[in-house]
Protein backbone atom coordinates (compact mmCIF):
# COMPACT_ATOMS: atom_id res chain seq x y z
CA UNK A 1 0.00 0.00 0.00
CA UNK A 2 2.82 2.52 1.06
CA UNK A 3 4.40 1.45 -2.06
CA UNK A 4 1.57 2.76 -4.64
CA UNK A 5 1.17 5.99 -2.64
CA UNK A 6 4.61 6.68 -2.69
CA UNK A 7 4.79 5.71 -6.46
CA UNK A 8 1.48 7.95 -7.34
CA UNK A 9 3.47 11.05 -5.46
CA UNK A 10 6.66 10.50 -6.92
CA UNK A 11 4.56 10.60 -10.64
CA UNK A 12 2.69 13.44 -9.81
CA UNK A 13 5.09 15.47 -7.97
CA UNK A 14 7.68 14.47 -11.10
CA UNK A 15 4.88 15.63 -13.74
CA UNK A 16 4.23 18.81 -12.07
CA UNK A 17 7.54 20.03 -11.28
CA UNK A 18 8.22 19.75 -14.83
CA UNK A 19 5.20 21.27 -16.36
CA UNK A 20 5.79 23.82 -13.13
CA UNK A 21 9.02 24.56 -14.39
CA UNK A 22 8.36 25.17 -18.12
CA UNK A 23 5.18 27.21 -17.09
CA UNK A 24 7.64 29.97 -14.60
CA UNK A 25 8.65 31.18 -18.56
CA UNK A 26 5.04 32.36 -18.81
CA UNK A 27 5.25 35.72 -17.56
CA UNK A 28 7.90 36.82 -19.97
CA UNK A 29 5.81 35.69 -22.75
CA UNK A 30 2.90 37.93 -20.95
CA UNK A 31 5.52 40.82 -20.90
CA UNK A 32 6.41 40.49 -24.54
CA UNK A 33 2.66 40.49 -25.26
CA UNK A 34 2.20 43.97 -22.93
CA UNK A 35 5.70 44.99 -24.27
CA UNK A 36 4.11 44.93 -27.99
CA UNK A 37 0.97 46.25 -26.84
CA UNK A 38 2.52 49.42 -25.12
CA UNK A 39 5.02 49.58 -28.58
CA UNK A 40 2.28 49.65 -31.02
CA UNK A 41 0.24 52.28 -29.11
CA UNK A 42 2.93 54.33 -29.21
CA UNK A 43 3.92 53.76 -32.86
CA UNK A 44 0.07 54.94 -33.64
CA UNK A 45 -1.18 51.53 -34.42
CA UNK A 46 -2.51 49.59 -31.36
CA UNK A 47 -3.49 46.02 -31.48
CA UNK A 48 -6.59 44.96 -30.71
CA UNK A 49 -5.43 41.23 -29.74
CA UNK A 50 -2.41 42.24 -27.55
CA UNK A 51 -4.72 42.65 -24.05
CA UNK A 52 -7.01 39.87 -24.28
CA UNK A 53 -3.94 37.63 -25.31
CA UNK A 54 -2.32 38.90 -22.36
CA UNK A 55 -5.62 38.00 -20.31
CA UNK A 56 -5.28 34.53 -21.82
CA UNK A 57 -1.65 34.32 -20.88
CA UNK A 58 -1.97 34.90 -17.56
CA UNK A 59 -5.03 32.15 -16.93
CA UNK A 60 -2.83 29.63 -18.61
CA UNK A 61 0.53 30.67 -16.42
CA UNK A 62 -1.83 31.04 -12.93
CA UNK A 63 -3.68 27.58 -13.62
CA UNK A 64 -0.98 25.46 -15.55
CA UNK A 65 0.96 26.61 -12.62
CA UNK A 66 -1.27 26.18 -9.56
CA UNK A 67 -0.01 22.88 -9.20
CA UNK A 68 3.57 23.01 -8.93
CA UNK A 69 2.96 26.05 -6.29
CA UNK A 70 0.77 23.61 -4.37
CA UNK A 71 3.82 21.44 -4.62
CA UNK A 72 6.03 23.75 -3.22
CA UNK A 73 4.03 24.78 -0.47
CA UNK A 74 4.10 28.63 -1.59
CA UNK A 75 0.48 28.98 -1.40
CA UNK A 76 -1.20 31.36 1.42
CA UNK A 77 -0.85 29.20 4.90
CA UNK A 78 -2.20 30.96 8.16
CA UNK A 79 0.97 30.22 10.55
CA UNK A 80 -0.13 31.97 13.51
CA UNK A 81 -0.93 28.06 15.38
CA UNK A 82 0.54 25.88 12.91
CA UNK A 83 3.94 26.46 13.22
CA UNK A 84 3.89 25.33 16.87
CA UNK A 85 2.24 22.02 16.35
CA UNK A 86 3.96 18.97 16.12
CA UNK A 87 4.43 16.72 12.92
CA UNK A 88 1.48 14.61 13.12
CA UNK A 89 -0.56 17.39 14.16
CA UNK A 90 -0.03 19.43 11.01
CA UNK A 91 -0.13 16.21 9.08
CA UNK A 92 -3.80 15.93 11.18
CA UNK A 93 -4.58 18.92 9.71
CA UNK A 94 -3.02 19.20 6.56
CA UNK A 95 -5.07 15.81 5.62
CA UNK A 96 -8.22 17.12 6.05
CA UNK A 97 -7.59 20.58 4.91
CA UNK A 98 -6.70 18.61 1.87
CA UNK A 99 -9.68 16.67 1.81
CA UNK A 100 -11.77 19.99 1.60
CA UNK A 101 -9.94 20.72 -1.38
CA UNK A 102 -10.10 17.81 -3.23
CA UNK A 103 -13.72 18.63 -3.17
CA UNK A 104 -13.74 22.19 -3.82
CA UNK A 105 -11.10 20.98 -6.74
CA UNK A 106 -13.73 18.44 -8.11
CA UNK A 107 -16.80 20.63 -7.78
CA UNK A 108 -14.62 22.89 -9.55
CA UNK A 109 -13.61 20.79 -12.20
CA UNK A 110 -17.17 19.91 -13.33
CA UNK A 111 -18.35 23.19 -13.51
CA UNK A 112 -15.27 24.03 -15.99
CA UNK A 113 -16.19 20.94 -17.93
CA UNK A 114 -19.53 22.25 -18.16
CA UNK A 115 -18.27 26.13 -19.22
CA UNK A 116 -15.99 24.15 -21.40
CA UNK A 117 -19.14 22.44 -23.25
CA UNK A 118 -21.04 25.44 -23.22
CA UNK A 119 -17.66 27.23 -25.17
CA UNK A 120 -18.40 24.64 -27.69
CA UNK A 121 -21.88 24.84 -28.21
CA UNK A 122 -23.12 22.64 -25.29
CA UNK A 123 -26.01 24.57 -23.25
CA UNK A 124 -27.82 22.03 -21.50
CA UNK A 125 -27.75 19.08 -19.94
CA UNK A 126 -24.15 17.07 -18.86
CA UNK A 127 -20.88 17.74 -19.98
CA UNK A 128 -19.87 14.41 -19.11
CA UNK A 129 -22.53 13.40 -21.52
CA UNK A 130 -21.61 16.05 -24.63
CA UNK A 131 -18.23 15.24 -24.52
CA UNK A 132 -18.81 11.55 -24.77
CA UNK A 133 -21.09 11.89 -27.69
CA UNK A 134 -18.15 14.08 -28.99
CA UNK A 135 -15.77 12.09 -28.72
CA UNK A 136 -17.33 9.27 -29.85
CA UNK A 137 -18.70 11.06 -33.31
CA UNK A 138 -15.23 11.98 -33.97
CA UNK A 139 -13.41 8.29 -33.28
CA UNK A 140 -16.44 6.73 -35.38
CA UNK A 141 -17.05 9.81 -38.12
CA UNK A 142 -14.21 11.66 -38.46
CA UNK A 143 -14.34 15.46 -37.67
CA UNK A 144 -17.55 16.18 -40.03
CA UNK A 145 -19.36 14.10 -37.45
CA UNK A 146 -17.68 15.78 -34.79
CA UNK A 147 -18.49 19.04 -36.16
CA UNK A 148 -22.30 18.22 -35.86
CA UNK A 149 -22.52 17.21 -32.26
CA UNK A 150 -20.63 20.84 -31.82
CA UNK A 151 -23.13 23.47 -31.58
CA UNK A 152 -22.42 27.54 -32.10
CA UNK A 153 -18.50 28.44 -30.62
CA UNK A 154 -18.47 31.10 -27.98
CA UNK A 155 -16.53 33.98 -28.70
CA UNK A 156 -15.55 37.38 -26.54
CA UNK A 157 -17.72 39.99 -27.15
CA UNK A 158 -14.50 42.36 -27.72
CA UNK A 159 -13.47 43.31 -31.34
CA UNK A 160 -11.17 41.10 -31.21
CA UNK A 161 -13.39 38.28 -30.76
CA UNK A 162 -11.60 34.87 -30.30
CA UNK A 163 -12.70 31.75 -29.38
CA UNK A 164 -12.86 30.71 -25.49
CA UNK A 165 -12.56 27.20 -25.55
CA UNK A 166 -8.55 26.99 -25.77
CA UNK A 167 -8.50 28.83 -22.63
CA UNK A 168 -11.15 26.91 -20.71
CA UNK A 169 -9.79 23.94 -21.96
CA UNK A 170 -6.29 25.40 -20.23
CA UNK A 171 -8.75 25.87 -17.26
CA UNK A 172 -10.17 22.57 -16.83
CA UNK A 173 -6.22 21.15 -17.69
CA UNK A 174 -4.96 23.60 -14.64
CA UNK A 175 -7.62 22.00 -12.30
CA UNK A 176 -7.63 18.76 -12.92
CA UNK A 177 -3.39 18.71 -12.13
CA UNK A 178 -4.02 21.10 -9.00
CA UNK A 179 -6.87 18.22 -8.15
CA UNK A 180 -4.25 15.24 -8.80
CA UNK A 181 -1.27 17.06 -6.74
CA UNK A 182 -3.96 17.62 -3.87
CA UNK A 183 -4.41 13.82 -3.70
CA UNK A 184 -0.36 13.31 -4.02
CA UNK A 185 -0.46 15.87 -0.99
CA UNK A 186 -3.27 13.64 0.89
CA UNK A 187 -1.43 10.67 0.14
CA UNK A 188 2.23 12.60 1.64
CA UNK A 189 -0.23 12.85 4.77
CA UNK A 190 -0.98 9.54 5.62
CA UNK A 191 2.52 8.66 5.08
CA UNK A 192 3.52 11.06 7.68
CA UNK A 193 0.78 10.00 9.59
CA UNK A 194 1.50 6.49 9.49
CA UNK A 195 5.27 6.95 10.47
CA UNK A 196 6.16 6.29 6.62
CA UNK A 197 7.49 10.38 5.78
CA UNK A 198 6.87 10.69 1.95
Amino acid sequence: MTGALRGYIRIIDGFNYRVGRIMMYGIFVMMAILLYSSASKIMGTPSLWTLEMAQFAMVAYYMIGGPYSIQMGSNVRMDLLYAEWSTRTKAWVDAITVLALIFYLGVLLYGGLASFAYSLGHFGGSPIAFFSELFHAFFTGGTEAAGEVLGFIERTASPWRPVVWPVKFLMCIGVFLMLLQAIAEFFRDILRLTGDAA
